[in-house]
């Protein structure tokens, strides 16, 4: 056996954990699922006659080497994280694109003059954003899927669709706001249109909750 399997099961674990980035839940379900893996292995090692700490040592030694072992958990995490992204970027698409204008209806400043073309195409252009925000966190949760049928955690096209919607997201946030910043520049009763008020604070706790899930994303598929 060799020195580097002289380690008991939470040394292991530990050393394993070390090397996984991602969501702590999941990264949690999947050292506990390792834990287990390595419980039962031990206990079979005894039932065969095998002193505690022998058996121990046996199963952290068939189990393998963490450098060996945090590729296939690191994938496991980046699908999970993809797909935490994806749905909460699937459901508020779906609320910003519904939602969007009713900010503006019944306004004071809705019956005046038309705002500027350049306004109206960035106006416009949100709900394309977010439809194509819709789109690829769909096509995401449907390409995870179809690999976790083949054994697969991720694939390369799983990865181009993670960026293409963090990249999205972030044209998004960027755009929003533009927008609303261009808004208050147009109208100064915006700042006090409760409509506006409320839209502007849960645009912001839905781009803080895409905000950390794509980040989560990002360092579990760097």
């Amino acid at each position: 056996m060799h020195a580097c399997d002289e380690v008991g099961i939470d040394e292991r674990l530990r050393d394993l954990a070390s090397r996984l980035h991602g969501p702590a839940r999941l990264k949690d379900e999947l050292i506990r699922e390792a834990r287990g893996a390595l419980d039962d292995a031990t206990e079979a090692y005894r039932d065969g006659g095998l002193p505690a700490p022998e058996a121990e040592r046996r199963a952290v030694a068939d189990f393998g080497a963490p450098a060996e072992l945090a590729p296939a958990y690191q994938e496991e995490l980046a699908a999970g994280a993809l797909r935490g992204l994806s749905r909460r970027a699937l459901l508020i698409a779906g609320v910003l694109t519904v939602g969007g204008d009713l900010t503006w209806r019944g306004s004071s400043w809705s019956g005046g003059p038309p705002p500027p073309a350049g306004y109206q195409l960035l106006a416009g252009s949100m709900n394309g954003i977010w439809l194509a925000v819709a789109g690829l966190a769909l096509a995401a949760l449907l390409g995870g899927r179809w690999a976790a049928r083949r054994g697969s955690a991720t694939t390369s096209a799983g990865r181009l669709l993670g960026w293409a919607l963090v990249g999205t997201l972030a044209l998004g946030a960027v755009a929003g706001m533009a927008l609303f910043a261009w808004s208050v520049e147009l109208w100064d009763a915006a700042l006090t249109w409760p409509p506006m008020i409320v839209g502007a604070l849960l645009a912001g706790a839905a781009h803080f909750a895409l905000f950390r899930a794509g980040r989560s994303w990002l360092v579990a598929a760097r």
